[in-house]
Formats: structure tokens, sequence, C-alpha cells
């Protein structure tokens, strides 16, 4: 990409940042690149409650705006002018909106950074053309696309690769449900993306039950809000006791704090998948719809299963077919998969 001309050091810095928790995990190395890019200036991230919670605890974040997702136009307004209020000097863009775009012209912020996407480069004082191969848009690890954003900004990679925080209180709620020797797996068998995503939850219940019985590991499972019936699948289809750390009441600190005592994640290409990145826990990644260019980094350790098919990766949250690219992977070769990445038995 041509580099753009320097902004002035802003003193206040607006980030929207993306709507997924696996892409706001993603996001991180970028929002980590502006803080050491300008230290002296005001950080405000703003997004929707769940990946606000998400990034809670960041020590190099100053403030954190919740908004909702996709406000109709007279709230977008509200939330803009409430930003104006704090003289935002620049505006960095994550998600591809127009309503981003929109939100940062009303905020009055000088500079406006955002990729030229959904018909909004006239509102962009920076408009940075996307990742494109033969004249086409194409997929790029996300972490990477939003580097390459802010680099037009002057932030800089520096190495160190997704970064949340837990709260030590909830870290020890989650301590009262791991006990013993054996290593903690956990199992994350949901997917807001859509059903696409979700290998079948009975084949999450069979994989927990053959490492438990190997290793006599810990099984923990990790569901979100919504995913009620997923959960009750997966225990009814289950052998093998499983810990619940948030007692069936999820939030997004419990999810952290969860995923950051595991020793592997067993998961879908979703969201807590990145969230164990961020904290150098292995996953073992089952993969259908998606295509891997987008969320496969250097810095993920595990394997991401997957089957070519002659339809995907296809992106489509619902499958019109016969769902193949999930269901032709095995509950045996998840599980042989999962215990390669197995530690011994905690003393």
């Amino acid at each position: 990409m041509t580099k753009l001309n320097r902004p002035a050091d802003p003193n206040s810095i607006i980030a929207c940042v993306p709507n997924w928790l696996g892409d706001v995990a993603m996001c991180t190395p970028a929002l980590r690149a502006l803080r050491n890019r300008y230290p002296k200036a005001r950080l405000i991230c703003v997004g929707r409650r769940a990946v606000c919670d998400l990034l809670r605890g960041l020590p190099w974040i100053n403030e954190i705006v919740e908004m909702p997702y996709r406000p109709k136009p007279l709230a977008l307004v509200r939330y803009a002018l409430a930003l104006r209020r704090q003289r935002p000097d620049m505006a960095v863009l994550f998600p591809h909106s127009f309503r981003a775009a929109l939100l940062a012209r009303i905020a009055g912020a000088s500079t406006r950074v955002g990729y030229a996407r959904d018909g909004r480069a006239a509102l962009l004082t920076h408009p940075v053309e996307p990742h494109r191969v033969d004249g086409q848009i194409t997929p790029l690890y996300m972490a990477r696309e939003y580097l390459e954003l802010v680099s037009e900004v002057g932030g800089e990679d520096d190495g160190r690769g997704l970064e949340l925080a837990t709260d030590a209180m909830a870290v020890a709620r989650v301590k009262e449900h791991l006990v013993g020797p054996s290593p903690v797996v956990g199992f994350a068998p949901g997917a807001a993306f859509g059903p696409s995503k979700q290998w079948p939850a009975d084949r999450f219940a069979d994989v927990a039950n053959q490492i438990h019985e190997a290793t006599g590991a810990q099984c923990v499972l990790l569901t979100g809000p919504g995913e009620e019936a997923t959960r009750e699948e997966v225990l009814d289809s289950g052998k093998c006791p499983f810990a619940i750390c948030d007692e069936g009441r999820p939030t997004i600190e419990s999810l952290k704090a969860t995923i950051s005592q595991l020793d592997l994640l067993v998961c879908n290409d979703s969201g807590p998948r990145h969230v164990a990145v961020a904290f150098g826990v292995p996953t073992i990644c089952i993969m259908g719809s998606t295509a891997p260019a987008y969320s496969e980094g250097p810095h993920e350790r595990g394997e991401v299963l997957r089957i070519d098919v002659d339809c995907g990766p296809c992106q489509k949250p619902v499958c019109a077919e016969d769902h193949r690219c999930m269901t032709g992977i095995s509950a045996e070769r998840v599980a042989q998969a999962a215990m390669a990445y197995l530690p011994k038995a905690r003393v």
C-alpha cells in the first residue's frame, strides 16, 4: 500500500473496534501499536458491550465507550456528539462500515483512518486501499489487516501478538471449579457467526469422553448467551463430568478467566479460539465454512483441522448443502490431535 502523509501527533484517539470477539482479540496488536506510537494520546475504544468487556483490564487503553450494535441514525448522532465533547484529533476505524466513518466525521476527528470500503472513502481523510491480489480483495490474517491500517499513521508491530487481561477475582472463582492434578481441557462448541461454523455438539462430547478416559483430564464446557441448547446437547451426550466455571451465567469476564486457566481449548473457528491465543493457550480448531487465511496467525499454538470441499470456504453463516466440511471431521481425529498437545498431569 502507498503510505499516506502522517498526521500531527494527536492528543486524543478514537478507535472504533470490530464487532466480533475474535476480531477484537486480533485487533489488540494494532491498538497497542497506536499506544506505542502515540504514548501521550488518550486512547478511547468504542464498540458494542461484549467487545468492550473483552478489552477491559488492558492498561494501555484510557477509556472504553459502549454503544449499540448498528445504532439507528438518531442514536448514532447522539453517540457521535458525546464523543465530540472528548475533542478527538484522530479516529481509527477497524470496522469496514459506513456507519463507523459517519460516527467519526460527526465526532469531529480531524484525521479519520480506515479502509476504503462500503462507499465511505469521502468521509475519510486517510482512505486506505484493502489488500488485493490481481485486483481482487483477498483474505488476510485479520491482525495483519489491522496492523497495516495503523501503519498508515505510524503504528508498528511490536511482535508480541494478541493480548487480553483478566480480573483476579474472576480467575479465583474459576479456580474453585478446577481441582486435582489432571490437565484442564476446555470445549467451546458454539459460534456466534452461525451454524455453518459449528461442529456437531455430540462430537464435542465424544472428544471429551475420549480425552478424559485416556488422560484423566478435567473437561470444562464454555458456552455463551443463546447457546443453552448447545450446552445441554453436550451435557446430555457426554459420559465424563464437565465443569461449568460460569455456573450457567456466562459473561465475557468469566470466559477470559476460564480460558486463561486451560491447558488446551477444543473449539470451532470462533471468538474463544482467539481469546485462547491471547493467553497463550494451545487450540484444536475445527474449521468449516470460513477461509483459514483470515484467522491463522504466527502466535497460535495447536492445530487447525479442516477438509477441502468443492463448495468451500463459502463464508456463509448457514450451510446450503450437507455441511460436509464439518461433518467429515471425525471425533477420533480431533481427540488424537488434542492429546498430542496435552501436558503431563499436574502435580
